[in-house]
């Protein structure tokens, strides 16, 4: 970490608090302390892990944090408010369950709007700044450094541009460290956020954090308007989670910063660790990561169009703002209707076949997508299956581990109500005709069991093959249950998960198909080249 201050710039992280007030998001104490260590992985320099004395939960895990967690990079921050009005700092449980977390760093909630200082708390405005100067001065003493969360400032400073100035400065005065400007109801665009912040700058002389609501869906590029006009504190939650809209991305917000503004935010070597990291937490939060999200999504560095892909075969920094390499991801080029020769070789490339001296099967690779796209099927998230499909035209002929005789499967509703699916697949392989049975949840769960019952004798690495991911799409060309479906199926082999695409206007049929690509790809990964069972392309 040669040169790198860790309190020159804070990077904030309010994941646990801020981000848990997403819908659907309910963290328990175990997932909250997986994501701390995640996020001390990343190299943030703060990580709030709740309100303790507020919620029993957070409570719990700042207990629990004193001897669970080994934090390299970040200090735990514990977040609550100021004394009530007229309570005496000392007798406030809140403020006292604040130094009873063990948290290093306390950040407080304040009221810096009058109106809601009016209104909300329903006191005087001198009382409040009591309010805020007695806490901080309190927490001081004993040994905490402070940050204070100025909620609703930028509504505040368009009735009165004075009054959080003021309170900033008491604060400051008390021994605060940092005062955070909040655009709490995320209501602001980044030329105000820009001339707001410049101005309390200036006439406060402190220290000026940012935490940005996503509510006009400017939260990042409010937070790094404010870093341009001086901030060096910056608040964000992972992959933008957060009540409502969200909040600012943490990962977006690191990424604009070291890329693009040529700050050092994160330690040495952390920065390439962005995707690995916020996936991870988007398994924690049982969300699926978003494909399109800024530097980390699978699809940030993906191009589509034919014109893209002959640019970026050429020099491939034409079409990419940064190398991806740089946050832990990588460029993908789609195979789509759109596709012409370059994609499809670039393609190849990018799955180890070097098509550049065969300009005839590059030539059959282009116009099967097309035809085949043009009945339903797309290849843009089914790489496992456009890979077969290449080998199979750069061979001239469809080979395969195994041929498919026949299958069927049935499904019977038992007496006692319960549902069950059977099926029988008939195959060939390693020179012998097996047939098998097997039983699921439903027809398509039966028949994988039974294809890879089947061939298990003869290929006994399938066993560790297991689909994780079915979706089925009704397409545009049908109506109803006689339309024409397109079925996705993802399988794992516990090292890497791959993709594989069936179209058919049976939805067993399209099963079946993305079936046998995903156990002959799984078993191409796993050494077998594609064997003897042959048929013409």
């Amino acid at each position: 970490m040669t040169g790198f201050d860790p309190d020159a710039f804070h990077v904030y992280d309010t994941t646990l608090r801020d981000g848990a007030q997403r819908e659907g998001i309910a963290y328990s104490v175990n997932d909250k302390l997986a994501v701390a260590r995640l996020l001390d992985e990343l190299g943030v320099g703060f990580i709030e892990g709740g309100w303790p004395g507020a919620l029993p939960k957070d409570t719990e895990f700042f207990a629990r944090a004193r001897t669970e967690l080994d934090l390299r990079h970040a200090q735990l921050v514990a977040f609550g408010a100021t004394r009530k009005a007229g309570v005496a700092v000392e007798d406030d449980p809140q403020v006292q369950a604040l130094l009873d977390s063990g948290a290093p760093v306390v950040t407080l909630v304040a009221k810096s709007d009058l109106r809601h200082v009016r209104e909300a708390l329903r006191t005087t405005p001198e009382e409040n700044l009591a309010m805020v100067r007695d806490t901080v001065a309190h927490l001081v003493a004993h040994g905490r450094r402070v940050f204070l969360d100025c909620e609703h400032f930028f509504d505040g400073y368009a009735t009165d541009p004075d009054y959080g100035v003021r309170l900033l400065s008491e604060a400051a005065a008390a021994g605060m460290s940092v005062g955070v400007l909040c655009d709490t109801n995320g209501g602001m665009l980044p030329s105000r956020i820009h001339a707001i912040v410049a101005d309390v700058a200036a006439r406060s002389g402190v220290r000026l954090g940012i935490h940005c609501q996503d509510d006009t869906a400017c939260a990042v590029a409010n937070t790094l308007s404010a870093v341009e006009a001086g901030v060096t504190h910056v608040q964000c939650t992972a992959n933008g989670y957060g009540e409502r809209t969200g909040n600012a991305d943490l990962f977006s917000v690191i990424g604009n910063l070291e890329t693009k503004l040529g700050l050092r935010v994160l330690p040495d070597g952390r920065l390439s660790e962005m995707v690995r990291v916020s996936h991870a937490l988007a398994d924690i939060a049982n969300l699926p990561p978003d494909t399109h999200q800024a530097y980390v999504g699978v699809s940030a560095f993906a191009h589509k169009a034919g014109l893209h892909a002959s640019a970026l075969k050429v020099n491939a920094d034409l079409y990419n703002h940064i190398d991806p390499a740089v946050v832990g991801n990588d460029m993908r080029v789609l195979v789509t209707e759109m596709a012409g020769r370059a994609s499809v070789e670039l393609k190849g490339r990018e799955l180890g076949i070097d098509l550049s001296d065969d300009p005839a099967v590059l030539g059959r690779v282009v116009e099967r997508v097309k035809d085949l796209e043009s009945r339903g099927w797309t290849f843009e998230a089914a790489d496992a299956s456009f890979e077969l499909l290449l080998r199979d035209e750069q061979a001239g002929e469809r080979r395969r581990h195994f041929r498919v005789e026949s299958w069927r499967t049935i499904v019977e509703q038992r007496p006692d109500g319960e549902v069950v699916s059977e099926a029988t697949v008939k195959v060939h392989a390693g020179g012998e005709r097996v047939v098998s049975t097997g039983e699921g949840n439903g027809p398509v769960n039966a028949l994988d069991n039974a294809l890879r019952a089947g061939l298990g004798s003869v290929f006994p690495e399938l066993a560790d093959l297991e689909l994780v991911d079915y979706k089925v799409r009704i397409l545009e060309d049908g109506t109803g249950t006689d339309a024409t479906t397109r079925v996705l199926v993802g399988t794992t082999d516990g090292r890497q998960d791959w993709t594989t695409v069936g179209v058919h206007e049976n939805v067993i049929a399209a099963s079946w198909l993305a079936l046998e690509d995903a156990v002959a790809y799984g078993l191409l990964r796993a050494g077998r080249a594609l064997g003897a069972e042959v048929e013409t392309v």
